[in-house]
């Protein structure tokens, strides 16, 4: 189960005496789950370029064969940790071979190199995000009305504008 915040709270709030929690955060093998784990450095990190190289065990992750399972993780990208605050940061991996060649699930390494030819087109892409938020219960949906019936038909919460159409947007925002 999940730690009640206030037990959480008390070390998150713990003095780092100038360090900070890096997690390094890479994609792991069914190639839509999440991997992760923290590094503990010495000082505020302002660019990807001061982070070092990692690695791990790509055999626990379905990433490589037990009898060669390292996996080198490379920074690509940071940025601020919204769950630890203060200096510590999330950090974006690509996973590789020991001898530098991407492994399998890594797919934002050949799509860089494609993109890398043509910089001058300067491409545009987003992520459309699509997910339900649950009441209390666990089993209405947030907004959705209590007697268990249904709201009205689509159209006006698609890409809704307005909070009589876009339930829990302060939390989505926070």
């Amino acid at each position: 189960g999940r730690l009640p915040d206030s037990i959480v709270q008390p070390f998150l709030q713990l003095d780092q005496s100038g360090g900070i929690q890096a997690e390094y955060v890479w994609i792991g093998g069914s190639g839509l789950d999440l991997r992760c784990k923290t590094r503990t450095l010495t000082k505020k990190i302002s660019s990807v370029a001061d982070l070092p190289d990692w690695n791990y065990d790509g055999s626990s992750t379905g990433q490589a064969p037990g009898e060669d399972s390292e996996v080198i993780i490379k920074p690509v990208r940071i940025f601020r940790d919204p769950f630890r605050g203060g200096d510590n940061i999330l950090v974006l991996c690509d996973a590789y071979t020991p001898q530098g060649v991407a492994i399998p699930t890594n797919h934002r390494a050949p799509a860089k190199a494609i993109f890398d030819q043509g910089l001058e087109h300067k491409p545009w892409y987003g992520f459309e995000q699509e997910y339900t938020m649950f009441e209390k219960d666990g089993k209405t949906p947030f907004g959705w009305p209590q007697d268990g019936g249904f709201p009205g038909p689509q159209g006006p919460y698609y890409c809704s504008v307005g909070a009589e159409n876009a339930f829990g947007r302060p939390i989505v925002e926070a």
